[in-house]
């Protein structure tokens, strides 16, 4: 015989759901043993797992402590930074001041260190002279010297006024002789906080090129946007600029002076804390304020420059002042005593089930088991993918959704129970209870996440971790609901012991009430009890009396009294 609709239903959900947990874990696993970039243990936050904290202090050119807008203004920029290069949870905050704190968890890399780090303002300048740094020079007396000391009597003023940024009449003889003593590898020389108004000699990050640039033309402030991609006709990686009104005319201007020019007086530098990041040629006189940097970009070096680009227009220059490794704040210790408060209630709640539901108390342990399974690995693929870390706010949300997850449990059983008490059979109360249930579940779950969005948006990122977590859960909530607490109760239902209404299987009939079996079928009225058994009926049936309605009630006193007149009218002669 074909199983019936409802019992094929329910096994397509089983298996669906068996789907989706094994896709989880196949795609968890190609993260760990292809791309090596996940793990079976998901990442902790810095309250957890402690990290890194870089402290970062505003450097002005008066000394006095800089205004707290600009302050807000720095710590949002380097926030966006350190996001965009994939850390979660981080923390980053001012501290006195003039001191910017960033904590970090787990080790930072030399990347993300080099985000945070290169916090001075970024500027644009026309290159003058580039040329290769030299790691020694000979001297008249045949010696080889590092690097030769200037001439203080050179001369240091321009003889001839300049009249752009790329005039080459910047070039002293002072400056000339500064350049070929300038060493990129000595700390000495920190170009950081040279002036905006005069020629600058700098090295590229790497120290391969060494450059004169011309005065600052614009800076990091007129940049709208930075992104990279692939452009369509090379297909080579490239990051496009966007500047702002000002930006545009200022750039439309410099790209006619610069297109067309003798190399390298056609190109223009990217400088980020007094290194070049880039000193692209101008091919083309740009004038839309869009232009776009080509070379030879990897997608990964071309994002890295496309962030620098974005985030680089602080508002102050900054200088490290430390960079340590801290300890977790929290530690593991509260970690456990975490884990240990989230097993305690979900005891209790296994314990209250079993109380109150008895058989269907195992529905109810194994529906939260197979939820404690996806949000596992949810948060292990969320880990590798978007930087998620768990705080212990995150904990505390996982601990919240047990209880909003045992009230959902307790809806759904109350309506099958009520439909029970109504006389339906126990498949039938099932479905009509889902049905039935399913409306209230569904609006009180949108509640909670509705809930939870609101508070990840508005929220301090402290709080951020129980906001995503409890929206998480809530959601995986629903989907066992449809995928597995239904459908393993249209299987159970089908069984003898919950079909015949065992007395502990949580659906007993008689020991909920029921007013009617069968259709339209009222028990008869019973005599008064005498023993302790007819008692204990006679309470039970009491119960069942007062959950009548008003019309079950005076339908059973008609039929009563028409069962009545019936027998005195055959006793008459």
């Amino acid at each position: 015989m074909a199983a019936s609709t409802p019992v094929r239903r329910a096994w397509r959900a089983l298996t669906g759901l068996l789907t989706i947990t094994a896709v989880l874990f196949g795609i968890n696993a190609l993260g760990v043993y292809v791309f090596n970039a996940s793990s079976w243990t998901p990442e902790l936050a810095l309250d957890l797992q402690g990290g890194t904290q870089i402290i970062l202090e505003a450097q002005t050119a008066d000394g006095a402590d800089p205004s707290a807008e600009q302050m807000n203004q720095a710590v949002t920029i380097i926030r966006q930074r350190v996001d965009a290069s994939g850390v979660g949870e981080a923390d980053v905050t001012t501290e006195g001041g003039k001191n910017i704190v960033v904590q970090i968890p787990g080790q930072a890399d030399e990347e993300t260190r080099q985000r945070i780090e290169a916090s001075a303002q970024l500027q644009l300048r026309a290159v003058l002279y580039a040329g290769s740094p030299a790691t020694s020079f000979v001297g008249d007396d045949g010696q080889s010297t590092p690097y030769p000391t200037p001439d203080p009597t050179l001369e240091s003023t321009p003889t001839v006024e300049p009249t752009n940024g790329s005039d080459t009449n910047w070039i002293t003889p002072a400056l000339q002789a500064e350049f070929l003593a300038y060493n990129c590898a000595d700390p000495a020389n920190d170009p950081a906080n040279a002036p905006a108004d005069e020629p600058l000699i700098t090295c590229d990050a790497n120290g391969t090129v060494k450059y004169i640039l011309g005065p600052v033309e614009l800076d990091g402030s007129s940049i709208v946007d930075a992104t990279s991609g692939l452009e369509q006709t090379s297909g080579q990686w490239v990051v496009n600029l966007r500047f702002d009104e000002a930006g545009t005319d200022t750039f439309g201007q410099i790209s006619q002076r610069l297109y067309g020019a003798t190399p390298p007086l056609n190109q223009f530098a990217f400088v980020l804390d007094g290194y070049v990041l880039t000193a692209p040629s101008m091919n083309g006189v740009i004038l839309d304020g869009q232009p776009s940097i080509s070379g030879t970009f990897t997608q990964e070096t071309a994002k890295v420059l496309a962030d620098q680009l974005k985030y680089g227009a602080l508002p102050l220059s900054f200088a490290v002042v430390s960079s340590d490794t801290i300890s977790a704040t929290l530690g593991s210790q509260q970690l456990q005593i975490g884990l240990i408060a989230g097993l305690i209630g979900l005891a209790l709640v296994a314990v209250y089930s079993l109380i109150v539901y008895r058989a269907l108390g195992f529905v109810i342990i194994a529906s939260l088991v197979v939820m404690a399974v996806l949000t596992y690995v949810m948060l292990l693929i969320l880990g590798w993918r978007m930087g998620f870390r768990l705080s212990l706010a995150g904990v505390a949300g996982l601990i919240v959704s047990i209880g909003f997850t045992a009230d959902s449990f307790i809806v759904y059983f109350e309506r099958i129970r009520d439909e029970l008490r109504d006389g339906k059979s126990i498949t039938g109360a099932v479905e009509d209870g889902w049905s039935r249930a399913k409306r209230t579940i569904y609006i009180s779950k949108s509640i909670n996440i509705l809930a939870a969005v609101v508070l990840y948006i508005l929220a301090d990122a402290t709080v951020k971790g129980f906001a995503f977590t409890l929206g998480l859960t809530t959601a995986i909530d629903v989907l066992i609901f449809i995928l597995f607490t239904h459908p393993v109760m249209q299987l159970l239902s089908r069984t003898r012991f919950f079909s015949s209404g065992h007395p502990l299987s949580g659906l007993d009939p008689d020991a909920l009430g029921a007013v009617y079996r069968g259709r339209a079928q009222f028990r008869a009225p019973v005599v008064t009890p005498k023993t302790a058994a007819e008692k204990r009926a006679s309470r039970s049936r009491g119960e069942a009396a007062r959950r009548q309605t008003i019309a079950e009630r005076k339908l059973a006193e008609s039929r009563t009294s028409g069962s009545t007149q019936t027998t005195e009218g055959e006793d008459t002669p």
